[in-house]
């Protein structure tokens, strides 16, 4: 074999491995998630469940998300979606929950999206379903959300894998997940403390500053007072 010809070849075959690779992270990486990623320990957050389809010749017309039981959410608000019909699912609790003063017997579990006829998400396209979610768990420090995705080919697709831990390697179908941090009141008022310490000490430096230049300039003037003096009686000697 030529090497013109060796080349070529290798050149062929590397291209139709990057291609595939490059394919396959996409379609790894084209999971449902949720919208940010990050929300407040013990607060209320609106985030978006972004849909992306995976199919080349399929569209999503379905998507549903379950909410976990084991930290209910007393608030689940869905925003509406032109095209899509919204539909809530409520469960029971064992033990009433307190929330605001009320007495909470049963919460949201599910929420469904179906689309209208004519509509779906196309190959190509993702869509955003979003909601408001509260009051979030303030002992936890992320919210599973596993969600099935329903094609119009009558395929189905279970997003619900547990997150890995830390440092393993992700599944395949992840269940989408709210991460929850912190609220940063404290983090906040310990930055406006330091700033008014900064800016206290700031007016200390420029009064120190002010009073050194002012007193500079009396010296210079006193200064410049003797020099002309002696200027002066040095001519009138002679």
């Amino acid at each position: 074999m030529s090497t013109h010809r060796f080349l070529v070849r290798a050149g062929v075959l590397t291209t139709a491995g990057l291609a595939t690779l490059l394919a396959s992270a996409g379609l790894a990486s084209a999971h449902v998630t949720v919208q940010p990623g990050e929300a407040a320990q013990g607060g209320y957050a609106k985030v978006a469940f972004r849909v992306p389809n995976e199919r080349p010749t399929a569209g999503t017309v379905k998507l549903e998300v379950t909410l976990p039981k084991d930290k209910p959410l007393t608030s689940v608000l869905t925003k509406p979606l032109p095209g899509w019909k919204s539909e809530v699912t409520k469960t029971k609790l064992d033990k009433p929950i307190e929330s605001h003063g009320r007495k909470i017997e049963e919460v949201v579990s599910a929420i469904t999206w179906t689309a209208d006829s004519g509509t779906r998400i196309n190959p190509g396209e993702f869509q955003e379903f979003e909601v408001s979610l509260g009051q979030l768990p303030k002992d936890a420090d992320q919210l599973v959300l596993p969600a099935v995705q329903t094609y119009d080919n009558g395929e189905v697709v279970r997003w619900d894998a547990p997150p890995p831990a830390k440092g393993g390697e992700e599944p395949n179908f992840p269940a989408p997940a709210l991460k929850l941090v912190a609220k940063k009141e404290d983090s906040q008022a310990t930055a406006t403390g330091a700033a008014t310490t900064n800016a206290a000490a700031t007016d200390g430096t420029d009064n120190a500053a002010r009073w050194l230049g002012g007193a500079g300039l009396a010296v210079g003037a006193l200064g410049l007072g003797l020099g002309l003096g002696a200027a002066a009686r040095g001519r009138r000697k002679a």
